[in-house]
């Protein structure tokens, strides 16, 4: 007989446990190890500890949603922003379009998988494809991954660009593609194949198996790879501070690497460092305060780097702006030649060319833009 499992609504005390029931020549058997609402904690005899558990987990699953939702959709916002604005096309924000992307997945991906695990909530699950379920978590598992790998590539470019005076940044740039992309997909293959052949059971939504390493690690590494990189982009950041370019004014110098770090910490996740490498059999409170900051903070990141990296940065700002006056300009003009038949001006210039010239920024290479990003953080 085929063996069905599925697991408990996250809303419940006993958040990792599972239900089963087996196909057999007969029909379906009965659940077990109890009947669903019991054993999924739905019991009228609940505890009040129980109780609260259970509405831990929920407002928690409340909390990341709605995290999730904001971050979609500045994420979006500002992916349309930075694909607009061709004067906004660099290396340093392909790499942060890449990133959004990834928190956009991640994000997409989180609200799948709630969908096909918790929104039946009836005891007959004869109906669910495990198929489907098992393509939502590899999808889930990818956009985690990715996301992490991302911000991974975010510190590698930035300290590339504070060491190494001059490189390639297009070669640099497909690199960090193969390692956004390509290295999470080879890891995600190697799992979904091992769950294939040794623990196809469920929905793979089970972490208790040693397998479960093989996305782990990957994840830990980077993790504490982009850890290391804070500690040396911040001090390379301190030292361009006390350099002789820069003014003496001790007050401004704190300040300026005081924001450098606020904004380094999203860009990183850095927070992701705190519990990363806590087990999982800590005691439930500790736990409580790690799924609070990996579940419910860590769902407002992709927001928090849409806010800082777009919405508020000043080379997009200043773009805008452009636009915003180039267009009130071609407007006032327009409605101007309704009454004026169109002429030379005494420059010898008509007025399209002089729109033109009004609404063309200085010219700027590609490799002064990428210092940008140099600039803003001291």
């Amino acid at each position: 007989p085929m063996s069905f499992t599925v697991p408990c609504d996250p809303i419940s005390p006993v958040i990792y446990s599972n239900v089963s029931r087996n196909c057999t020549r007969d029909g379906w058997s009965d659940i077990y190890p109890a009947p669903y609402p019991v054993a999924c904690g739905y019991d009228s005899n609940m505890t009040i500890s129980e109780e609260q558990s259970a509405v831990f987990y929920g407002t928690v699953k409340t909390g990341y949603t709605i995290g999730h939702s904001l971050s979609l959709i500045a994420l979006m916002v500002a992916m349309m922003i930075l694909c607009v604005f061709r004067k906004l096309h660099c290396t340093r924000n392909y790499i942060h379009m890449h990133l959004f992307m990834s928190f956009i997945l991640r994000a997409v991906a989180v609200f799948v998988k709630d969908f096909i695990l918790f929104e039946n909530r009836e005891s007959e699950y004869c109906s669910i494809s495990s198929v489907g379920c098992k393509a939502a978590m590899v999808f889930f598992q990818y956009s985690i991954m990715a996301n992490f790998f991302w911000l991974l590539v975010e510190g590698l470019y930035l300290r590339t660009l504070l060491v190494i005076s001059f490189f390639s940044e297009k070669k640099y740039f497909w690199w960090y593609i193969v390692i956004g992309w390509g290295a999470p997909m080879l890891f995600i293959l190697a799992w979904t194949i091992t769950r294939i052949h040794y623990e196809n059971k469920g929905c793979w939504d089970l972490i208790e198996s040693p397998y479960w390493w093989i996305i782990k690690a990957p994840i830990l590494v980077s993790i504490l790879v982009n850890f290391v990189l804070f500690i040396c982009i911040i001090r390379i950041l301190v030292q361009k501070l006390h350099s002789p370019d820069v003014g003496r004014n001790e007050t401004s110098q704190y300040s300026r690497l005081a924001k450098s770090t606020l904004l380094l910490i999203p860009l990183f996740g850095i927070h992701y460092t705190i519990f990363a490498f806590f087990p999982d059999t800590v005691k439930k409170e500790v736990m409580n305060v790690k799924l609070v900051f990996e579940l419910i903070l860590g769902s407002f990141q992709g927001f928090v780097v849409a806010v800082l990296y777009c919405f508020v940065n000043g080379e997009v700002q200043a773009e805008m702006k452009r636009k915003w006056c180039r267009w009130h300009l071609e407007r006032f003009l327009g409605s101007d030649t309704k009454y004026h038949h169109p002429s030379v001006g005494s420059s010898g210039t008509n007025f399209p060319t002089q729109i033109s010239m009004l609404a063309t920024c200085s010219p700027k290479t590609q490799r002064s833009s990428t210092f940008q990003a140099e600039k803003s953080l001291v």
